[in-house]
């Protein structure tokens, strides 16, 4: 189906009339081409406008397709490539310099704004940018990117695609440091997981349903880090006062607090051991808006809101998404509400309706119908 033909059978079956439907068109095609075209997951010989078409028709009553197309018009926000890559861009300007700055102005005594003026300060702060480590908490980091556009600042050796590594890596981290460093005993200081998004946080840490052990993807990192230090048997990865730095580029309000909360508890309830990072700062790219989530306001959606219940397969529910809380996914994981499409992949805490595909059928005798996403998400969990 060409835009054309997917236009004039939008036209028919939203039953516009010539001017509405001219309208909408040029919307239509104003959005197809700066931003909607351009998300990753859409099948071959698809693009958004197609796409519209066939998740449109899923919905039976002309009333709810026009809710549902009201709904992709004024309610949905879409994160493409160009708005990723500014923050992306952002982070060392924004966040890591700041944080270097701060780290050798407390060092050295002096004031922030001295610290590239002072001759000792200097000094300091280029061995502690040396000292620094970027690692990608999932394939959302961008690190490549981040790489590239700081080349100058930090070399390739300073950058790993993922946390858990293996001892050879680490060894071979440390040996270019000391190489560079002139120092055999040259280790890290700081430390930054980065991650594209997070809406609740459970994936980045939460404790487990007894609230007796703390999960997700910075425990993983702690025991990786751990089995390196056992194996290697000799000395530490990072020095005594290392700092531990968490970026998300894209955060809710909820998920921006609950990880300065659990890390907050997660300290004080001895989630990590002794020689841990003396600090844990998160920090956050962007944060979301506290009413986006279209559940924040009462009545605001309801009508959309009644689409979630009306057409949902509970196939979707998995044990994975039971971590989040709810067991309903309408309004996506952990109930989250999310109006939210990244570029690369629809997170699961968008609304259901956005990006579940199912088939439908009998689900403990009841039919469920088939859902047809307007985003297909790339799942990580089968």
């Amino acid at each position: 189906m060409n835009q054309d033909l997917g236009l004039r059978v939008l036209s028919q079956i939203m039953d516009w009339s010539d001017e509405r439907a001219r309208r909408e068109f040029a919307w239509l095609r104003l959005m197809a081409r700066l931003k909607y075209d351009g998300y990753r997951d859409f099948q071959a010989g698809m693009r958004f406008i197609e796409n519209l078409v066939t998740w449109l028709q899923q919905f039976k009553q002309p009333k709810e397709r026009e809710t549902a197309y009201a709904f992709v018009r004024g309610t949905l926000v879409y994160i493409g490539p160009n708005e990723m890559q500014r923050l992306v861009e952002q982070f060392y300007p924004s966040t890591v310099r700041d944080h270097i700055v701060r780290m050798v102005a407390t060092e050295c005594d002096v004031p922030p704004y001295r610290v590239l003026t002072d001759t000792g300060a200097q000094a300091a702060e280029k061995r502690l940018r040396r000292r620094t480590l970027f690692m990608g908490l999932s394939d959302g980091a961008h690190i490549d990117t981040i790489r590239h556009v700081n080349s100058r600042l930090f070399g390739n050796e300073q950058f790993v695609q993922v946390t858990q590594i293996d001892t050879e890596k680490w060894r071979d981290l440390l040996a270019n440091l000391s190489n560079d460093q002139k120092d055999p005993d040259a280790r890290f200081r700081l430390v930054f997981l980065i991650d594209d998004f997070t809406a609740t946080g459970t994936s980045f840490l939460r404790p487990n349903k007894e609230k007796t052990e703390w999960k997700g993807k910075l425990i993983r990192f702690r025991k990786s880090v751990e089995s390196a230090t056992t194996v290697l048997g000799s000395g530490k990865l990072f020095e005594d006062d290392w700092e531990l730095c968490i970026h998300h580029y894209v955060a809710s309000q909820v998920a921006a607090d609950a990880i300065k909360e659990r890390l907050r508890n997660a300290k004080a309830n001895d989630a990590f051991p002794e020689d841990w990072a003396q600090n844990m700062y998160p920090s956050f790219g962007m944060i979301l808006p506290n009413d986006l989530p279209i559940n924040a306001i009462p009545e605001r959606h309801d009508d959309f809101i009644g689409l979630t219940k009306l057409y949902y397969d509970p196939k979707i529910r998995t044990k994975h998404t039971d971590i989040g809380g709810v067991t309903h996914l309408g309004l996506g994981y952990g109930g989250s509400g999310l109006p939210l499409v990244l570029a690369h992949n629809t997170p699961n805490n968008a609304v259901a309706l956005l990006w579940a595909e199912t088939e439908g059928g009998d689900r403990n005798g009841v039919h469920a119908p088939a859902m047809r996403p307007l985003f297909r998400r790339r799942q990580r969990h089968v």
